[in-house]
């Protein structure tokens, strides 16, 4: 049975489009923390993260200090992995180097056609990744940006509504059935 906050967050913002510099990386920082737990982990820690990653705003992130890491590595309000917590402030500061709305124009060049994509109707419809995530994984790594594999791109690519892998009865496609459908 769902939770209560997984199920607000499917039915009101997973696969949502989310559009803005800042606000795709914090979904790229948190879909990277999610690597090897459960959505819902982070979903409960989320404020945590906001709080200790300043909001998750790219250019305060990007000025974080040795001191700052170290104290994000102590922080119980988030999940203290040291190759995430280093490849986040690595990320911003790759990330403040380029154009305000470089990133957003570069996650969304790779949204596929909705047109060619059928509605899934079984969560094993769903991948785990597409060749439009793999491109977006190298792209990224091309630029510079660190803990992006194809299959976090395309967990990003949902979550920010590059895709609608919502199932073909999901009361968030018009269909019956509510609650989350989110193939984790």
């Amino acid at each position: 049975m769902a939770t209560e906050e997984y199920a607000a967050y499917h039915d009101g913002e997973w696969g949502r489009p989310v559009h803005g510099d800042d606000a795709l990386y914090e979904r790229l920082c948190l879909e990277a923390f999610q690597s090897g737990l459960s959505w819902l982990t982070i979903l409960r820690r989320r404020e945590g993260f906001r709080a200790a990653f300043a909001g998750f705003r790219i250019a305060s992130v990007a000025a974080f200090t040795d001191e700052d890491a170290a104290r994000l590595l102590a922080d119980p309000g988030i999940i203290r992995n040291r190759a995430k917590i280093e490849a986040t402030l690595a990320n911003a500061r790759t990330l403040a180097g380029w154009q305000a709305g470089e990133l957003d124009a570069l996650i969304w060049s790779y949204a596929p056609d909705p047109a060619t994509r059928p509605a899934p109707r079984t969560i094993s419809d769903v991948p785990a990744t597409t060749a439009e995530s793999v491109a977006l994984s190298k792209a990224l790594k091309k630029r510079g940006i660190r803990f992006v594999g194809p299959t976090t791109a395309y967990a990003l690519m949902q979550a920010c509504g590059l895709v609608d892998d919502h199932l073909d009865r999901c009361v968030a496609r018009g269909g019956g059935s509510p609650g989350p459908q989110r193939p984790r």
